[in-house]
């Protein structure tokens, strides 16, 4: 995009939002950073035994991790009113590992739901006798998947100018219908209902399924007369 196409454009702009954002991102930097190692280190040195949703939590902790170096650069881009001044291909590897994060987030949470689902639901099933290998290959499946959605992001330039600023965005109003824009449209969309829709009926299911079992475990006794 040049700049008179940014004449034209209704870019957002929130001074609060700059003037908040900084010292969160630095915040949850410090912290995140924190959580993310004790987690890592629990998982790689004093988990004993190794399970599915341990494979799946692990690399989203990996995930985690690698995304909370970029917010110091973030929060620096938000410090100076949105003007990115690290060059093209820095923010092509922030944007893309942004959006991977936020799927890896959304997906490897959505493979433990499952997990415990058939774990707790149906435990006869044969996808429960699968070991740690089924695990890994089901994480590089989801990662493959992540790349495919958001891979898009490292391809193209993502500069635009107003007011004598670059920002680094992954959308902007000034883009137009573009195939792009579109698929980052619907992508943003697909990646929050579907999984939602999953968990959420994981959930409930393993709610009915564990107040089935607490109720079964009860009827003897409530059924005694020492039960009353």
């Amino acid at each position: 995009m040049n700049s008179s196409r940014s004449e034209i454009c209704c870019a957002f702009e929130s001074p609060i939002l700059d003037r908040v954002l900084p010292p969160v991102l630095i915040l949850e930097f410090m912290f995140g950073l924190m959580g993310n190692f004790l987690a890592l280190g629990m998982f790689i040195f004093y988990m004993d035994t190794w399970k599915p949703n341990s494979v799946y939590l692990t690399h989203l902790a990996v995930a985690d991790s690698i995304v909370l170096f970029c917010l110091p650069f973030r929060a620096d881009y938000y410090r100076r009113g949105k003007d990115w001044i690290y060059g093209d291909i820095p923010c092509r590897i922030l944007l893309f590992l942004l959006a991977a994060n936020r799927a890896a987030g959304i997906f490897f949470l959505t493979a433990v739901a499952v997990d415990r689902y058939f774990k707790i639901v149906h435990p006869r099933n044969p996808i429960n006798r699968l070991g740690l290998g089924y695990a890994l290959w089901v994480s590089l499946g989801l990662w493959g998947l992540i790349f495919l959605a958001t891979g898009y992001l490292l391809a193209n330039e993502h500069f635009f100018y107003n007011s004598n600023r670059t920002q680094c965005e992954s959308f902007n109003i000034c883009m137009g219908f573009t195939p792009l824009s579109t698929w980052h449209n619907a992508f943003y969309v697909i990646q929050f209902f579907l999984p939602t829709a999953i968990v959420a009926f994981c959930t409930i299911r393993i709610t009915w399924q564990l107040r089935n079992r607490t109720l079964d475990k009860q009827a003897p006794y409530l059924a005694s007369p020492c039960g009353f």
